[in-house]
């Protein structure tokens, strides 16, 4: 294992895409240390921000308060990162493999672009994990999004694949624009979810707002293949009420002004269910 740790706290950005297995890996500490960073807009070695212990490895820990370290993990494709405390913005951005569990909270962007591996937050994420940046058509391609608290607004928006799942509440516009893929949110899902959608998925097992009226009332049904979703949640640790497994849920179809064939279920059972129609 190579072990990171932040020389002293910083309120200045922190660019450290270079913190990644793929360079790490087969490197001898003097030349981890004298990889590239961005300390504001100068540049310097990571050496200058970390002290690094261990040879190149294709296991990373991270310790220290890197809340304004930007870019963790970055098109990452092996290994795994831990980071023990809170990170900062664009965390596993465009990463292809590997695993990446940070005990503590995340920034925006958490996945952006992500097209693999699976990315574990302890605590909470910022807004637009998983989110296609600015300007561009698609945003994460595959892979496995977990955060155990809430998440900011625009969650999933433009994904083309994938799954994310947020255990406590998301922000509005959850599924915005998007192509494809599964959110599984199982606190409280806010206003405007799905709005734009084409296809993929929005579950809503805790409280959901009301959908737009771009939104098609079809059924109250139990769907099988959610079941083993939530027993592969399970298995990862995850903490599923048995009611979920069997429950019934029910679908509306939209958004109409896009494709029209994603989907939004919400728990029959639960207090903020949605009406049986709009």
């Amino acid at each position: 294992m190579t072990t990171l740790r932040l020389r002293r706290p910083s309120t200045i950005p922190i660019e450290a895409d270079t913190i990644c297995p793929d360079h790490f890996t087969g490197r001898s500490q003097a030349e981890i240390e004298a990889l590239p960073a961005f300390y504001g807009r100068r540049k310097v070695m990571l050496g200058d921000l970390f002290t690094v212990q261990g040879e190149g490895s294709a296991d990373i820990l991270i310790e220290g308060d890197l809340s304004h370290v930007k870019k963790v993990g970055q098109r990452m494709s092996q290994g795994r990162i831990t980071v023990h405390g809170d990170v900062g913005l664009h965390l596993g951005a465009y990463m292809r493999g590997g695993e990446i569990v940070v005990e503590g909270s995340a920034g925006d962007w958490v996945g952006a672009h992500m097209q693999g591996g699976r990315i574990w937050i302890k605590g909470d994420a910022g807004h637009l994990i998983g989110s296609a940046y600015r300007g561009e058509k698609r945003g994460m391609n595959r892979g496995v999004i977990v955060v155990e608290g809430n998440a900011g607004q625009e969650v999933g928006a433009q994904m083309r694949r994938g799954l994310i799942v947020v255990m406590g509440h998301v922000g509005p516009f959850a599924g915005a624009r998007m192509i494809a893929g599964s959110i599984f949110v199982f606190g409280g899902l806010a206003a405007r979810a799905g709005a734009g959608m084409k296809r993929g998925s929005i579950v809503a097992f805790g409280d959901c707002a009301q959908l737009l009226p771009t939104f098609r009332y079809d059924c109250r049904f139990s769907p099988t293949y959610l079941r083993f979703y939530l027993l592969r949640l399970r298995e990862w640790g995850l903490r599923i009420a048995d009611e979920y497994l069997d429950g019934s849920y029910h679908r509306h179809h939209g958004d109409m002004t896009a494709l029209g064939k994603g989907e939004i279920l919400s728990y029959a059972s639960s207090p903020g269910s949605l009406p049986l129609q709009n």
